[in-house]
């Protein structure tokens, strides 16, 4: 005895459903990769750093992030990395999770005030510091192993070498040749 006529849906009307269904994610996905660019850009405006070269100086000048925060990519012994400028971090503070990609070697145990408090981290010299055209040698650095972040706080043992100002949202960077 066969059921009630309704009882199997129309599997032409369910391939419909699921393709509309698929068109949706497909127009979502499409709409992400199309603004995707723009988010980026609100998190960090410096991804791509131009560089002016005068007689004296190289300058870089900085937009800040949504956040008010100034990121900037730039490298580490040549490795791309992402810094957060920090004027309160006496050193450049890097999460142990990027100074073990970038092959950094922990040294001496420090005990340094943190915003959660007083931690250990430990020493290291960075050999090459770029931000842009901008190259600083030598830099000291500490690997902090509770910092869990994927910007690099870039302190002062390097902004010391640099010459700094701020007009209005823009900070530039300038390196004395």
């Amino acid at each position: 005895m066969n059921g009630p006529a309704n009882s199997n849906p129309n599997p032409t009307r369910r391939v419909g459903w699921v393709m509309g269904l698929l068109a949706w994610f497909a127009f979502a996905g499409l709409m992400v990769l199309a603004f995707q660019e723009q988010l980026d850009n609100l998190l960090n405006p410096n991804r791509q750093i131009e560089s002016v070269h005068t007689a004296e100086a190289i300058e870089i000048t900085l937009q800040p992030s949504r956040g008010g925060h100034y990121l900037l990519n730039g490298t580490i012994n040549g490795q791309s990395v992402t810094f957060m400028l920090d004027t309160g971090a006496t050193q450049v503070a890097i999460p142990a999770s990027i100074a073990e990609d970038l092959g950094l070697q922990r040294g001496n145990p420090v005990q340094v005030r943190t915003a959660n408090g007083i931690v250990t981290a430990y020493q290291t010299e960075l050999n090459t510091v770029g931000l842009g055209d901008i190259e600083l040698d030598g830099v000291a650095a500490q690997i902090l192993p509770g910092y869990d972040s994927d910007a690099i706080l870039l302190g002062m043992s390097a902004l010391d070498r640099l010459d700094w100002r701020r007009e209005g949202q823009e900070l530039t960077l300038r390196f004395r040749r």
